[in-house]
């Protein structure tokens, strides 16, 4: 079973596809926050995305390019602009394939197991954790911002997933380090200072300069 993301703002559109793709044993959400489309991709983590190009706040091209910052997964466009231009836009952006509304729903089940076969042959689907627009990428310990990108060593990433899980939450150094032993690598007090500092540096170079707060004498966190 594969798990698709419908992000279509006509209601009788999107409810079809999904009735007709779990008719084919696919999980399907459809999106329902078109403010911050990049917050229901993380929750969900797709195995494919259904995307209409015109939606409210900002377009599907928009939303493909912050996609494509963090992951490639497949992207199957659907749209009634389907003017040459349009496709071609849609290919360049990232997209797999484009649809033309009015379509027919066996045409569009047809591509999509087709797409979900080439892409998954060979590979998974990467998780991903999102923090107020930032995305912590599990697969390969980035951090993309505002098309900002930054690679974190091995502790920083484990450090800056530890507060992510916690959100909100105060995070004690002590648990933190604990976490850090978990890779064999010796940590102590002034080298959790040391990473915890450059973890910040990184942060602040991509936009995200208070992200991670101090709590004087107990530990760190990121508000909620």
């Amino acid at each position: 079973m594969y798990r698709i993301l419908i992000v279509e703002d006509d209601s009788t559109i999107a409810e079809a596809l999904k009735r007709h793709l779990e008719g084919w044993d696919h999980e399907t959400v459809i999106a329902e926050d078109f403010k911050n489309i990049m917050a229901e991709f993380t929750r969900v983590e797709p195995d494919l995305v259904l995307l209409d190009i015109g939606l409210p706040f900002y377009n599907g091209f928009y939303w493909c390019s912050q996609i494509r910052q963090v992951s490639d997964v497949p992207i199957i466009f659907i749209s009634s602009a389907s003017d040459n231009m349009n496709i071609v836009m849609a290919m360049n952006m990232g997209g797999d394939e484009f649809i033309e509304k009015p379509f027919d729903l066996h045409v569009v089940t047809a591509k999509v197991q087709a797409i979900l076969r080439r892409a998954y042959s060979y590979r998974g689907s990467a998780s991903l954790m999102e923090y107020r627009g930032c995305i912590l990428n599990l697969a390969d310990a980035t951090v993309t911002y505002q098309n900002r990108k930054t690679d974190l060593t091995k502790n920083e990433f484990k450090i800056f997933q530890c507060l992510l899980e916690n959100a909100g939450k105060i995070v004690t150094r002590d648990e933190i380090i604990a976490r850090l032993w978990e890779s064999d690598a010796f940590i102590d007090e002034n080298t959790l200072t040391v990473n915890v500092a450059r973890l910040r540096k990184k942060l602040a170079q991509i936009g995200l300069e208070e992200a991670v707060v101090t709590k004087k004498g107990i530990g760190y966190m990121v508000e909620a």
